[in-house]
């Protein structure tokens, strides 16, 4: 059963009449296959004229919807012989960042993203997709283990943000963030990473700081929450919308500043209404990219990000 968000309202109501019809025909074996049909075919292009034009606080809906594929998801559907690996060997294993190696098709590649979880429970268990110091200390040993073995790296950032706790910033959260900025930057192995939902702050950077970052076409990326902009702002986070609108978080815009390299393309309605067929794009996407950069040198490869970011803004 699909979770509809606020702006999908009428479709909601469509197939909610839908859903009524075919219950009338099958308990009352009535033929209303045609109205049926006018129904479906009316909502599948109310929903194409939805997703066509929706503004970037109902993109940044869309990122968050509860259904949204994770980590898990994209590790089931595009990886395989998955090999978790944890803890920073330092203080502890965080479970908001998960990495390890897996198998991209024939490729052997380092896999490491945030994991939101499903439900309430795996919610808490990974903290919501907020990394502490130990996750990102963690992601530097992966890359540096990558690094040694020639193992391309690659990344699904889905965050809103570093946790912010005390305890985080005790054990040096700006710190790890950074290193984790710096290990991206310096690895000798190609480096593909995509924001599956939202990219939010320096938790998002930490892992995206790649020579090609990618984006899911209802994903958002931006340094701080549409809320807390608006919070900064406007002394209230009712004006998220305008905030999202002004700190243009979308792919879209994003692509234009040349923040990011590629679009991925969502089944109609989002990533959360086909899982399946957004993995396989989002696995054939990285695999392409890959492709192009196997065989590059290393300095190449160094020299590749620092233009990459260099240009960031230059329209």
């Amino acid at each position: 059963m699909i979770s509809y968000l606020d702006f999908e309202k009428p479709i909601a109501a469509l197939e909610a009449r839908i859903h009524e019809l075919r219950s009338t025909a099958d308990t009352g074996g009535l033929d209303l296959v045609n109205e049926i049909q006018k129904l479906e075919t009316k909502s599948e292009q109310l929903l194409a004229r939805t997703y066509a034009s929706l503004t970037p606080w109902q993109k940044t809906q869309v990122a968050r919807h509860p259904q949204r594929p994770h980590l898990r998801d994209y590790l089931a559907h595009i990886f395989t012989d998955f090999m978790p690996l944890g803890g920073d060997r330092l203080y502890g294993e965080d479970a908001a960042i998960v990495g390890g190696m897996a198998r991209l098709g024939d490729r052997r590649v380092m896999v490491i993203g945030h994991e939101k979880g499903h439900d309430t429970q795996t919610r808490i268990k990974h903290n919501f997709g907020m990394g502490k110091p130990e996750g990102y200390r963690k992601a530097v040993r992966l890359m540096e283990l990558a690094g040694r073995f020639g193992l391309p790296v690659v990344t699904l950032v889905d965050t809103s943000g570093a946790f912010p706790g005390v305890e985080a910033e005790e054990r040096g959260q700006a710190e790890a963030i950074a290193r984790a900025t710096e290990a991206c930057l310096s690895l000798p192995v190609p480096m593909v990473a995509t924001i599956v939902g939202e990219g939010g702050s320096g938790g998002a950077v930490a892992l995206a700081s790649a020579e090609r970052v990618l984006m899911l076409e209802h994903a958002v990326y931006s340094v701080i929450s549409p809320e807390g902009c608006a919070s900064i702002l406007w002394r209230t986070g009712e004006r998220a919308a305008d905030a999202a609108a002004a700190m243009r978080v979308t792919a879209q815009d994003l692509l234009q500043l040349n923040v990011i390299d590629r679009i991925v393309p969502e089944p109609m309605g989002g990533a959360h209404r086909d899982p399946a067929t957004a993995s396989q794009a989002l696995g054939k996407a990285i695999a392409e990219e890959l492709d192009a950069l196997a065989g590059v040198p290393a300095r190449d490869l160094l020299h590749r990000r620092e233009e990459r970011f260099l240009a960031i803004g230059n329209l």
